[in-house]
């Protein structure tokens, strides 16, 4: 039988990593929440999503704070996305060995993904002393 989560279920009580899990989960996805919208509204309302170029990005980049910002939503959206799955695969996944392998994969995933995020947002090239607007839109 399929089971559908409501996520209004009582918080685990017994401490350890579950608990650490439930809570990171509600904080990391409100945090994710505001994040996204900044992104959004920075990314593609107040700018022409057309002139999204490498100059643009590079340009972006000359702030460590856009640099640290993207880090951050790296971050929290990979953790939480990657704590969500291991969630379903505790739940569905019964076989303990078949759960190893999976759990074991998710975990490679991660720190794969973590890691290729961060080594472009440290080795990306800037555009040093540049300002102003890169694209008028047409």
């Amino acid at each position: 039988m399929l089971r559908i989560s409501s996520g209004r279920g009582p918080r685990p009580v017994a401490g350890g990593f579950e608990t650490f899990s439930w809570y990171y989960f509600r904080i990391s996805g409100a945090l994710l929440l505001v994040l996204v919208i900044v992104h959004l509204l920075i990314m593609h309302i107040a700018n022409d999503v057309s002139c999204t170029t490498y100059a643009f990005v590079a340009m972006r980049y000359s702030n460590v704070f856009w640099r640290v910002f993207d880090w951050l939503l790296l971050t929290v959206g990979l953790t939480h996305g990657m704590n969500g799955l291991r969630v379903v695969i505790d739940d569905y996944v019964h076989a303990p060995g078949a759960r190893m392998w999976l759990l074991s994969i998710s975990a490679l995933l991660l720190v794969v993904f973590f890691m290729l995020g961060t080594l472009t947002l440290i080795t990306f090239p800037t555009v040093p002393g540049a300002t102003g607007p890169l694209c008028i839109p047409k």
